[in-house]
């Protein structure tokens, strides 16, 4: 049973028919939210930033975009020797491991923001003032900013405003931005397709505001407490960047040039988080065109630990050492997905391993 399944948008497989795959041929990176399902990704993160990528030619330019654990992933890849820290992010995101204080059934939003914090500083900070500055990759995190009653609201306030979100996105992904608005923080250049499905603001991304603005991508609403008033940013409270692009459905059909490689842990672009229960929504549409996507084998994930990917259901349904022994087993078992990656590249790309989307 192979691991990998490749799935490419028309444009895309018409590309891998005629040229095959070369690093120069990738263009934009997109990186989903999905918490401790990116983990399963970690072998090939390792591989396509550690080993792959960087033999594209010096000029080459790719874009690296991320929401939630989507933005740790693609800064991991801005620091120095990505292959290491990838597998370091790996070991430090399944340590975490947040206290339950006295009366409460689960860790506080504080006290995961609090940790979440100093566990951004310890890992990005030694490296922080040369990432932005990468000759080739640029970074693009998104967050979620409210808008109306979640500008700035209270706890009773955020309910309420949530509420609204869910009923307005259940009528149509259009009002969604009566209650957030994407706002795309930039290294150093703009994205290569302009963003009109949604209220956007572009924001430059500095090393002041870095640390805020990966901790607002990745605060999932009651979990985490969202980031206020960012550097640079209209003022507002951020929260998580999956909100508004789940798996980042974008109108990459607008490039030009060059090609869309998107390790996923599921074949399906779903637009927004709110959108995981309408099916007609995760469909794939011309914007996908040329889009390649690495994504497991569903059948393959199966004989992971618990039948399924890691989860963020595991941090209350498992303990601290069930979680840790079965996240690091799947971690471990994912290097299947990059053995097959780089037998596929090897053989030419063959594209009768290329499933439609």
């Amino acid at each position: 049973m192979q691991a990998l399944r490749i799935h490419a948008g028309p444009r895309a497989l018409a590309h891998l028919r005629e040229h095959g795959l070369g690093p120069a041929d990738i263009r934009l990176i997109p990186a989903a939210a999905g918490g401790p399902k990116g983990l399963i990704l970690n072998h090939l993160d390792q591989d396509i930033f550690g080993r792959w990528l960087p033999l594209a030619p010096a000029s080459h330019q790719v874009h690296l975009v991320g929401a939630s654990i989507g933005a740790w992933r693609m800064a991991t890849a801005m620091m120095p020797d990505p292959a290491a820290q990838f597998e370091r992010l790996a070991r430090e995101y399944i340590a975490q491991n947040y206290p339950v204080e006295p009366g409460h059934s689960r860790p506080t939003a504080q006290a995961v923001s609090d940790g979440f914090a100093q566990s951004m500083q310890d890992f990005f900070g030694a490296s922080l003032p040369g990432m932005l500055q990468h000759p080739n990759w640029h970074l693009h995190v998104i967050t979620s900013r409210g808008r109306g009653i979640l500008r700035a609201p209270g706890r009773w306030g955020s309910m309420a405003g949530f509420a609204g979100l869910a009923l307005s996105n259940a009528i149509s992904r259009d009002q969604v931005g009566r209650w957030l608005q994407r706002t795309v923080f930039s290294s150093d250049q703009a994205l290569p397709l302009t963003l009109t499905d949604q209220p956007t603001t572009q924001v430059v991304l500095t090393p002041d505001n870095f640390m805020k603005v990966v901790q607002a991508s990745c605060s999932i609403p009651f979990w985490l407490d969202p980031v206020r008033d960012i550097a640079g940013s209209p003022p507002g409270t951020h929260w998580d960047g999956g909100l508004v692009d789940y798996h980042f459905h974008w109108p990459y059909d607008q490039m030009s040039q060059g090609l869309v490689l998107y390790p996923h842990f599921q074949r399906q672009v779903i637009p927004g988080w709110l959108d995981k229960a309408f099916k007609r929504r995760h469909r794939p549409t011309p914007w996908l065109d040329n889009l390649i996507v690495l994504t497991p084998n569903p059948e393959w994930m199966r004989t992971l630990p618990n039948g399924k990917l890691p989860d963020r259901k595991d941090f209350t349904a498992r303990t601290f050492e069930q979680r840790q022994q079965e996240w690091t087993r799947a971690v471990a078992e994912s290097e299947r997905l990059s053995v097959e990656w780089q037998t596929w590249l090897e053989a030419g790309c063959p594209t009768d391993r290329v499933q439609p989307l």
